[in-house]
């Protein structure tokens, strides 16, 4: 079992920035995968970031290449995404996620935190 545990959110104005931690427990594989993923109200949960345990690829969704970095500290068993640049439509509840497979599909993801809610006022 992985236990997945976010924190980090908030209200912040436009172009004002914030980073999330995930941090881990249980047992975690060097070949697994973490991701952020968003959801909006009314809207299904979308891709965000994801980066592989060992370091060794990222992904980003196109409206956040520039903004948000994702990384990983593997001595604490923690991923980060830093937001810069934020921008109301940022707003939503940002999840992690952890699978075996570099995908940015929810349905890949078997293990998920709580969410953490991001709101970027105008």
């Amino acid at each position: 079992q992985v236990q997945l545990t976010e924190s980090g959110g908030g209200l912040v104005q436009t172009e004002g920035s914030l980073r999330l931690s995930c941090a881990a427990s249980g047992r975690i594989l060097s070949s697994s995968v973490t991701a952020w993923f968003r959801q909006a109200p009314g809207q299904d949960r979308k891709f965000v970031a994801l980066i592989r345990w060992n370091g060794r690829g990222t992904t980003y969704e196109d409206s956040v290449k520039g903004r948000f970095t994702i990384s990983q500290d593997s001595a604490k068993n923690t991923v980060y995404l830093e937001m810069k640049n934020l921008k109301p439509e940022d707003t939503a509840l940002y999840y992690c996620a952890r699978g075996s497979q570099y995908s940015m599909s929810t349905n890949d993801y078997r293990y998920w935190g709580q969410g953490t809610q991001v709101t970027v006022s105008s």
